[in-house]
């Protein structure tokens, strides 16, 4: 047999030899131990899944992946890295004293199920179930510690009767800019009606108004409010979409089909408000400084000053970050979709337009027609874009510059977004590059108003481009009342500032690029809004005890599709088609009456806003949260101002939306009292991603990536040539491999090594499955030190570790501690290995003390070869909850370290010498060593220095 097949002669020599089939049997029958036993069960302080009081009162950790989305194509091995990690980092606090709650639920509203139920009529409930049944067991394959208990998905009508919750505390709130915190919109109402506070737009008291316009004043102060939002409208697809389902050249993402800006009604979020906060509170959070910059970036915060420009008896107010240049405004652009251009646009042309201005055509509001037709086709993005040709068309009306009295022209163009600042802007085209190109097509003044630095003199006929410096002085800025000629830009956006202020036409201010939150989906699959509008059209929420508002039954999911190229068209929703569901009779406390439901869903960012409060306390049907339990899992204390999650991994492709979103919505309910954490995530970290190589061939396909062969420097699918890059993985690119292939081949300790081996966890790293067999023969090393392979009996001895083996294992330990502490996992591996291998080269039985804390350390990140020689070694109880080996500091510390010593920057000794000697000592040392008195050949010393105990520095007379 052992010529035939060495490899099955090796398996009858070594019967107990650890296998992939040896893995395959351990790791199954742990995780039914874990499973049986409630082995990761974290207690809370109180309630139903309060536990051990002495548990509860150890540190806690709060540790968490971000939502997973549970697809129906299930995991490739780049999915589980940051689950991983997190597991392994949730090991180590429960072997450090920590009572640690980790735990995962799923984000399971969402399209691709919504799709599949369009194409196939098949309910989207019965594939999602299906997909988080296949991602559950995938992820208890490869042994993740979580807390089953606290699991949960979005799609649960007992989870999103609390999202809907939410949305109404949201929705019953408005934003106290004094107090700066969300309010009960009833204190506000109470204001209006004692008189303590005006009715905004109205000359009526609060009690003469009628139920409507009650409404529409509260509407424009409340957290959640309906109004006529300019969206993405795309009538092939019959939805609204999000900007970031809008591809560069306007046209939907999923279909191809034309998308147009339009104005629905649609509920946003009054994120704006929170503007300042959700700026100033990432200084107290430890994030990656690169997805703080982010998060700034898209709220855009920017000092400046709101100016009035008078026209026709009415204003235009802009905002401008350069108040200081307004002297140089010779015309002002309009956003096409403003409200005031229908307004200020005469029947015909004024006398003296001229014929660039008009775009040929015959009348103003013509003109104006035309150029809304053509911008609405247009993304933002493509808006936005630094194109070449600037377009735009002379409304026909004149504002007045405030500060010098001349007329400008107003103009609309598209590079001008509703969406930012006031949708207005102040056009001084000789320091803005688009303003300078729109003003040259167009044939309109460019006032020289910054004195150039850079030698090309006012004469602004001779410029090529505009000059925006933000370090030179001001010129030809001046009027009887004000001067900021020769003022720096700083100096000059003061001083007229305050003349703005003192003049009545303007005020310092800071403006935000961020918007309010578009929170209305077209869409079946979604949680259903828990609102009613009466005959009048007005909006009553759901009382609590109606909630959770759930799904109806619909016979079509397909949202209403309509020509592609009819912007004109609305939305036709498929709750809108269960008449039954839609228009109800409800007595929500002045009698029975009927009411109509809003036939929206919420978007999939809703569910993915407070999941964290959801882990905290998941089977509370009364409360959202229990305070005491929020307190003691969130709570803020030392080092975490504001609360927060202990540790929150994930892709840094969520650094804006998601994280934005959440920390909203953690705000409004910290502000209403109903949680202590006023920010959901203290730490972040951002795993890297897992790459693989694609293989494309000659007409740029990819091929699969097991059928490939490697030969003469080159790569070949069925014989011919392809060409290997690194990229994603996934199905589509035939490059994926799935963690089952790896466990059956090695087993899921293995798999879990690997991936934590593989590089920095904050890195992306190509995949390379012929590299897994080296954490797999670390393993079998592993094992064999431990467990005879004929006879499958413990081999450790109960005798003392020699001082060697003892230095070995506990800088083993001190390094391994640190580099778990810092989610150094592939260092940590380096140190077990070389410690492994260590023990492997001294030969001999190890001493049991010696076995079982290598066995301690191994079993953070590979938790079931652990817990089997852990009960080999004779324990009963789980490994998962024993103390992890500490240093003794005597055997970190080498026994002798090299000495440098240098003779004019030159070395010309080393010397062994302890860790602990004096500079004193080293210096005797040092001037008695026989090298150093040859090399200074009986010269005088002018300096020693010494650095004890690595260098002495020897600078001759």
């Amino acid at each position: 047999m052992s010529e035939t097949n060495p490899a099955a002669a090796a398996e009858v020599a070594a019967p107990h030899r650890y296998t992939a089939a040896m893995a395959a049997e351990i790791e199954a029958r742990w995780q039914d131990f874990w499973d049986a036993e409630g082995t990761y069960a974290a207690p809370n302080p109180k309630g139903d899944l309060a536990g051990d009081p002495a548990v509860v009162a150890r540190p806690k950790k709060f540790i968490m992946d971000m939502f997973p989305y549970p697809s129906g194509a299930g995991l490739h091995v780049g999915h589980p890295l940051g689950y991983i990690a997190t597991d392994v980092f949730a090991r180590f606090q429960r072997m450090t004293g920590h009572n640690v709650l980790h735990t995962l639920g799923f984000d399971a509203f969402g399209l691709p199920a919504e799709q599949h139920a369009v194409q196939t009529g098949e309910h989207p409930r019965i594939t999602t179930e299906a997909a988080i049944n296949n991602m559950k067991s995938q992820l208890r394959r490869l042994g993740l510690g979580h807390d089953k208990r606290r699991s949960f998905a979005t799609i649960d009508p007992d989870y999103y009767k609390w999202t809907q919750w939410i949305f109404l505390q949201i929705f019953n709130s408005w934003y106290d800019d004094e107090a700066r915190q969300a309010r009960p919109i009833a204190e506000l109402i109470a204001r209006f009606e004692s008189g303590e506070r005006a009715v905004p737009g109205h000359t009526r008291a609060w009690s003469e108004l009628n139920a409507t316009e009650r409404a529409d004043v509260l509407g424009e102060f409340r957290l959640a409010y309906a109004s006529d939002s300019p969206v993405n409208w795309c009538p092939g697809l019959g939805t609204v979409l999000a900007n970031e389902e809008v591809t560069a050249d306007g046209r939907s993402e999923r279909g191809n089909f034309p998308v147009f800006k339009s104005k629905l009604r649609q509920w946003n979020m009054r994120i704006t408000a929170y503007a300042d906060r959700l700026i100033d509170d990432l200084d107290a959070l430890d994030w990656p400084e690169a997805i703080k910059l982010q998060q700034r970036n898209w709220i855009g915060r920017s000092e400046g000053a709101r100016v009035d420009f008078p026209i026709d008896g009415e204003r235009i107010t802009v905002f401008t970050t350069r108040p200081d240049t307004l002297f140089g405004a010779s015309y002002m652009v309009l956003a096409p979709e403003h409200p005031l251009v229908e307004k200020f646009t005469p029947g015909s042309w004024p006398e003296g337009t001229h014929d660039v201005w008009t775009g040929g055509h015959a009348s103003p509001a013509e003109a104006v027609a035309a150029y809304r037709a053509q911008a609405v086709s247009k993304s933002d993005v493509e808006r936005q874009a630094e194109a070449k040709d600037k377009t735009g068309v002379f409304i026909g009306a004149y504002a007045t510059n405030p500060v010098n009295g001349e007329r400008i022209p107003v103009f609309i163009a598209d590079y001008v977004l509703m969406g930012y600042g006031t949708g207005a802007i102040m056009a001084v085209p000789a320091g803005d590059q688009r303003d300078f190109e729109f003003a040259r097509a167009f044939e309109l003044p460019i006032v020289c108003i910054v004195e150039p630095t850079d030698g090309r003199g006012t004469d602004t006929s001779t410029w090529e481009n505009a000059f925006g410096a933000h370090d030179a002085k001001i010129i030809n800025s001046s009027n009887g009342d004000i001067s900021l000629d020769g003022l720096d830009v700083a100096a000059a956006k003061a001083r007229i500032t305050e003349w703005l202020e003192r003049s009545g036409i303007g005020e310092g201010t800071v403006n935000f690029r961020l918007r309010d939150w578009l929170f209305s989906r077209q869409r079946y699959w979604g949680e259903p809004f828990p609102i009613v509008y009466d005959e009048d059209g007005v909006a009553h929420a759901l009382p609590e005890s109606m909630l959770p508002l759930e799904l109806p039954e619909v016979e079509d999911y397909s949202p209403r599709t309509f020509d592609p190229d009819d912007a004109d068209t609305r939305p036709e929703t498929p709750l809108s088609r269960n008449d039954e569901w839609v228009h109800v009779t409800l007595d929500l406390g002045d009698g029975p009456k009927r009411y109509r439901r809003e036939t929206n869903t919420m978007p999939n960012w809703a569910g993915s806003c407070w999941y964290e409060l959801r882990y905290l306390d998941p089977h509370n049907s009364e409360q959202l949260v229990d305070p005491e339990i929020e307190r003691y899992w969130m709570g803020p204390r030392e080092g975490l101002p504001h609360g927060g999650v202990d540790l929150y991994v994930g892709g840094a492709e969520h650094a804006v939306l998601h994280l934005l979103y959440a920390r909203f919505w953690s705000k409004v309910l910290f502000d209403l009292g109903h949680v202590s954490s006023a920010e959901p995530f203290h730490k972040l970290f951002n795993q890297g991603m897992i790459q693989a190589y694609v293989y494309r061939d000659s007409r740029g396909f990819p091929v699969p990536a097991t059928e490939i062969e490697e030969r003469d420097g080159g790569f070949f699918h069925a014989g011919e040539p392809v060409k290997r890059e690194l990229g994603k993985m996934g199905k589509s690119l035939k490059n994926a491999v799935t963690p089952e292939a790896i466990c059956a081949e090695y087993g899921a300790d293995t798999l879990r090594l690997y991936e934590m081996a593989m590089g920095p966890l904050d890195v992306s790293r190509p995949w390379d499955t012929r590299a897994v067999v080296g954490q797999y023969r670390l393993l079998q090393r592993l094992w064999r030190n431990i467990v005879d392979e004929s006879t499958g009996e413990v081999t450790v001895v109960d005798a003392e570790a020699d001082e060697t083996t003892l230095r070995a294992l506990h800088k083993a330990i001190d390094g391994v501690r640190q580099d778990l502490e810092g989610l150094r996992f592939n260092t940590a591996i380096a140190k077990i290995t070389e410690l492994n291998n260590h023990l492997t080269k001294a030969g001999g039985a190890l001493p049991r003390t010696v076995a079982e804390d290598l066995v301690l350390l191994v079993a953070p990140l590979a938790p079931h070869i652990a817990e089997e020689l852990w009960r080999k070694l004779g324990h009963t109880g789980s490994v998962v909850h024993q103390d992890l080996p500490a240093a003794d500091p005597a055997y970190v510390v080498d026994e002798s370290v090299t000495c440098v010593v240098q003779i004019k920057g030159k070395v010309k000794a080393r010397l062994e010498v302890s860790p602990a000697i004096s500079d004193e000592e080293l210096e005797k040392v040092a001037l008695a060593d026989e090298n150093v008195v040859k090399a200074l050949g009986g010269a005088g010393i002018r300096k020693v220095i010494v650095r004890a105990p690595k260098l002495v520095n020897i600078v001759p007379a």
